[in-house]
């Protein structure tokens, strides 16, 4: 059975100025809220003790910035493609990584979002 709903967000993501702020955030949500994290290398964790999923994510080369709300769908290119028509612009081209593929947008009112498939 799938977890993910079609076109409902499940994940947000957090930047981080640095890897050593991404480790002071792990501690903080650690030590507050007991969440847990499993590490994606040295630049991204994630926790599903959050109640929405979400991440931190400190790459320079791929963290957006500002908090970034991610939404599943199961037609990828074809929400790509809706996305554009409707007067979106892609502000990061699809891209895969572990668990799927995503792309990011900018919506009509500026705000970025980004949208993933595990297809």
């Amino acid at each position: 059975m799938n977890k993910h709903i079609n076109n409902h967000i499940n994940f947000i993501e957090f930047p981080s100025k640095s890897r050593d702020d991404l480790q002071k955030s792990r501690k903080f949500y650690q030590d507050i809220f007991g969440w847990s994290f499993k590490e994606w290398g040295d630049d991204y964790i994630d926790t599903g003790d959050s109640g929405i999923p979400c991440g931190i994510n400190a790459d320079p080369a791929h963290k957006s910035s500002a908090s970034l709300a991610v939404i599943y769908v199961e037609e990828l290119e074809k929400i790509r493609e809706k996305i554009i028509s409707s007067g979106g612009k892609i502000s990061r081209e699809i891209f895969a990584f572990p668990g799927g593929r995503r792309f990011h947008y900018i919506d009509p009112a500026g705000n970025e979002l980004a949208v993933w498939s595990d297809k």
